[in-house]
C-alpha cells in the first residue's frame, strides 16, 4: 500500500480490522496451547531432571539437560546476564503454564523533520514464554542494578527450558505450522544476547506503515504507541500444507487435478 493509502480514515478501517482478526486468531491459539500444552512441560523432555514430587521418564531426557545445560552456560555467563555457569540438576521450574503476549518493540520514527521513539505492537506475533516470565519483566530486571540474582536466573533458565523443550517436540511445531501458527524457538531480542526466545506467528502478517502516519496518528492520540496493521494481502496468499505436498505428489506422477 502507498503512503497515500495510509488515509487516517483508511488507517481507522485498518486498525478495526485488525482488531477481529486479532480476537479471532488469539482465541484459537488459546485453544491449540490449551490442547497442546500437556506436551510442552518441562518434565515431558526432561524428565526426572525437573525436581518434582513425581517421577516422569523422559525419552532422550540425559541429551536434553545435557543441551540445557550447555545452552546455560553459554547465555547465562555472558552480557547482559553475567549469572554464575553452574547448572545442576535436578532443576526448579516455578511454572510450567504457557501464556503469550503480542510483541512490542521500540521504532524510531522520523519524517518531514520531525523524529519520535514510538512503543509498536504486532498484534499477530506472540512471544511464548511459561506464565510469571514475561519478556517486559525480563527486561525490567536485566535493566536493574538492584536485581535478584535469583530471580534472573529463573528467568533466563524458564526460556532456556521452554527454547528445549519446543526444539524436542517437532511434532507440536508441525502441528502448529500446518494450522497456520509457525512457530520459531530460537529468536533473538534487542538488549537480551543470546537468549532464544520463542515466537509464534499467525500465516497473516501485520505491517508497521511509513513513519509519516505513525508520527500523525500518534500526535492525534496524543500516545507513542502504535499497533500494527493487517496485511489483507495475506489472506488471499493462504495455502494449506497438505494440500500442498498432495498436489506435488500427483503432480509427480503425471496426473493433473480437475479444474475447481
Amino acid at each position: 500500500m502507498s503512503d497515500e493509502g495510509y488515509s487516517i480514515q483508511e488507517l481507522l478501517v485498518l486498525r478495526k480490522l485488525t482488531v477481529a482478526t486479532s480476537k479471532l486468531l488469539t482465541e484459537q491459539m488459546k485453544e491449540y496451547l490449551a490442547t497442546l500444552a500437556p506436551l510442552l512441560r518441562p518434565k515431558a523432555v526432561l524428565g526426572d531432571y525437573v525436581d518434582s514430587s513425581t517421577k516422569e521418564a523422559a525419552r532422550g531426557a540425559d541429551r536434553n539437560f545435557k543441551e540445557l545445560q550447555s545452552l546455560y552456560e553459554a547465555v547465562a555467563t555472558a552480557k547482559p546476564f553475567n549469572l554464575p555457569a553452574e547448572l545442576k540438576p535436578p532443576i526448579e521450574i516455578v511454572s510450567a503454564t504457557l501464556e503469550f503476549t503480542p510483541l512490542e518493540y521500540s521504532h524510531a520514527a522520523n519524517a518531514g523533520g520531525q523524529d519520535k521513539t514510538v512503543t509498536v505492537t504486532s498484534p499477530l506475533t506472540w512471544v511464548l514464554n511459561y506464565s510469571g516470565f514475561s519478556l517486559g519483566r525480563l527486561r525490567e530486571l536485566v535493566s536493574d542494578r538492584s536485581r535478584s540474582g535469583k530471580e534472573l536466573k529463573e528467568f533466563v533458565l524458564h526460556y532456556l527450558v521452554l527454547h528445549v523443550v519446543i526444539s524436542r517436540q517437532k511434532g507440536i511445531t508441525d502441528i502448529l505450522n500446518a494450522l497456520h501458527f509457525p512457530v520459531s524457538a530460537n529468536e533473538r531480542a534487542p538488549g537480551l544476547g543470546e537468549l532464544p526466545i520463542t515466537y509464534v506467528r499467525s500465516s497473516i502478517s501485520t505491517i508497521r506503515p511509513p513513519d509519516n502516519v505513525i508520527i500523525e496518528s500518534t500526535d492525534i492520540s496524543g500516545r507513542d504507541v502504535f499497533e500494527e496493521v493487517i496485511d489483507i494481502d495475506d489472506i488471499v496468499k493462504l495455502r494449506d500444507p497438505l494440500k500442498d505436498r498432495l498436489i506435488q505428489i500427483v503432480d509427480s506422477h503425471g496426473r493433473n487435478l480437475p479444474p475447481q
